[in-house]
C-alpha cells in the first residue's frame, strides 16, 4: 500500500489539470455542478496517484496552450473532470 501525497501538491495539480482542460472549479461549485466533497474526492483520488512526475511535465507542456485540451490519459480524475468541463 502506498502512502497518499502531499495534499497542497495534489490540491494544486488537480486545480491546474482543470485550468487547462477549460474548468473553473469556483464556477462549477458556484453554479451547482460540483460539491466541496466532490472536490475533496477529487483531491483525494489524485493524491493515490504515482504519476506526478508526469503530471507535472504535462502541465508545463501546456503553458500558452488553448484552455480546452483534454486531461492526460494517466490522469485519475480525467473522465470526473472532464465531465465537470463546460461545453
Amino acid at each position: 500500500m502506498s502512502i497518499p501525497g502531499d495534499t497542497d501538491l495534489h490540491f494544486w495539480l488537480t486545480r491546474s489539470v482543470g485550468r487547462c482542460i477549460g474548468l473553473n472549479f469556483s464556477a462549477a461549485m458556484d453554479e451547482g455542478r460540483l460539491s466541496v466533497d466532490d472536490y475533496m474526492e477529487l483531491v483525494h483520488a489524485c493524491r493515490g496517484c504515482d504519476k506526478v512526475e508526469n503530471c507535472q511535465i504535462w502541465l508545463g507542456c501546456q503553458r500558452g496552450a488553448p484552455a480546452m485540451a483534454k486531461p492526460p490519459a494517466f490522469c485519475r480524475n480525467a473522465r470526473n473532470l472532464e465531465a465537470l468541463r463546460p461545453h
